[in-house]
């Protein structure tokens, strides 16, 4: 059976105020916190098992009833070190989930049906989104390249040409056995990496390693809340009735 880890140990600086008494996590959109929104979305796909993966003021989401692994070097760690500490503790394979994201269970579903042991969600339509939440998209977009048989060919790097960006990686994967035993070896030889490495940057370098990686294409609404303007997109999206679980 597989099981979900939802990444939630960074503050979320970005959102200001927000965050000043609660974990991103925790932030609320349409009356219902965004761990909330991905606990519905994965749990609507049958999946019965959620880890939460914590560090800033992690006890406010233990004390909601969630299974939760604290990341005690939260502050000085990247999306990675989570990652392992969930590999570390969780046997099998996973979904992994970033906590700022608001996904429709379609794009789960797609995941948990693909054979491949690397599965990337992506949206293929990024952009629209991208010009929403950045004045210059190229700004924070990293490419994303893919074939006709939906292999990605690259991933995580900054580019001034939009023809790099096929699409955009989500924050939301599945990892099969064979991907956890690459990622595990990886990491265990790569030791000094754990801390400074963001999830983009691992995938390329599995992929460099000759790893092969499925690219997932959304076909639905959805939307990362990394800052006050990002949560102003996502109500606009909830009100319009695009963005729901």
């Amino acid at each position: 059976m597989i099981k979900a880890v939802i990444l939630a140990a960074g503050r979320g600086s970005r959102l200001g105020h927000l965050t000043n008494d609660r974990p991103k996590g925790l932030v609320e959109l349409d009356g219902k916190s965004l761990l909330e929104w991905q606990c519905k979305a994965l749990y609507g796909c049958g999946i019965s098992e959620i880890s939460v993966v914590t560090g800033y003021l992690s006890h406010k989401i233990e004390r909601l009833g969630f299974k939760t692994i604290y990341n005690d070097n939260w502050e000085n760690s990247n999306m990675v070190a989570s990652i392992k500490l969930a590999l570390d503790q969780i046997e099998g394979p996973l979904i992994f989930s970033y906590s700022d994201i608001v996904y429709h269970p379609d794009i789960v579903k797609k995941l948990l049906s693909e054979d491949s042991s690397f599965a990337i969600a992506y949206d293929p339509n990024w952009l629209s989104l991208w010009q929403q939440r950045f004045e210059n998209p190229l700004s924070d977009a990293e490419t994303f390249l893919i074939d006709s048989n939906r292999w990605i060919t690259q991933i995580g790097k900054k580019s001034s040409l939009y023809s790099n960006m096929q699409g955009q990686f989500m924050g939301l994967f599945k990892v099969g056995i064979t991907a956890r035993i690459s990622i595990e070896n990886f990491l265990t030889f790569n030791p000094e990496l754990i801390n400074s490495l963001d999830t983009t940057t691992l995938l390329s370098l599995l992929l460099e390693k000759g790893n092969s990686l499925r690219g997932v294409p959304l076909d639905s609404y959805w939307c990362e809340i990394d800052s006050l303007s990002d949560l102003k997109i996502a109500k606009t999206l909830v009100e319009s009735g695009k963005l729901k679980c």
